[in-house]
């Protein structure tokens, strides 16, 4: 497997959850900032591979060879992410970048002895299931901020949008895993929502709440 072609499965894992009939050509090309001429060539060769299922014009899933191609690269991903957060003191912001590197190593060993290493977790620094070895993954209960009422209290467990931007935005707002908050009130115009944190209140528009999960 080349890193394009994990890269790609790893991708399709990812949008199938919201297209369980198909991901298209575009939204993956866009997914992954392609042309989507090059996405559909890929799963062509994906395809050839007994990788997905591809129907022209319906879109592609992965098989059961392809998911679980899949879930080996999410499964290295999250582990070099929880490694660098936990071991190595790097932010948010830069595990992903660097976990995406990492994540193409080939040594079976190497994975589960730093699976070993950090204590067999369940989840990376952003609140997302790890799979284990034989690709099981542990279902986590959440909702984003966005479904709460007023008087809810939810407690961060992770973050679906994991860039840079995002990630440094949640540091500066001291909004972490763990981080406590209580919904005080909701504004109509713009969904933005008025939170406490500790002994502080905050704002935090729409595009924010989608973002982040918590456990009730």
């Amino acid at each position: 497997m080349t890193f394009s072609e994990e890269n790609y499965l790893k991708s399709i894992y990812t949008l199938q959850k919201d297209s369980p009939k198909g991901v298209s050509t575009n939204v993956l090309s866009q997914y992954l900032v392609t042309k989507p001429a090059s996405a559909t060539e890929m799963i062509k060769k994906l395809n050839d591979k007994d990788l997905v299922v591809y129907q022209p014009y319906q879109g592609v899933l992965l098989n059961k060879n392809g998911e679980e191609i899949a879930l080996r690269v999410i499964r290295k991903h999250r582990l070099w992410e929880t490694f660098l957060a936990q071991k190595l003191d790097f932010s948010w912001d830069e595990i992903h970048d660097v976990a995406e590197q990492l994540e193409h190593i080939q040594s079976e060993k190497l994975i589960r002895e730093l699976d070993r290493f950090l204590g067999f977790p369940k989840q990376d620094p952003h609140g997302d299931p790890i799979p284990d070895a034989d690709g099981n993954i542990v279902k986590i209960e959440k909702k984003r901020v966005s479904q709460l009422e007023p008087g809810d209290v939810g407690t961060c467990i992770g973050v679906n949008d994991t860039s840079s931007s995002f990630l440094q935005f949640l540091d500066q707002q001291k909004i972490k895993l763990g981080t406590v908050l209580e919904i005080l009130s909701l504004q109509e115009f713009d969904k933005s929502m008025l939170v406490r944190i500790d002994d502080r209140e905050l704002s935090l528009s729409q595009i924010a709440t989608e973002h982040i999960y918590v456990r009730i």
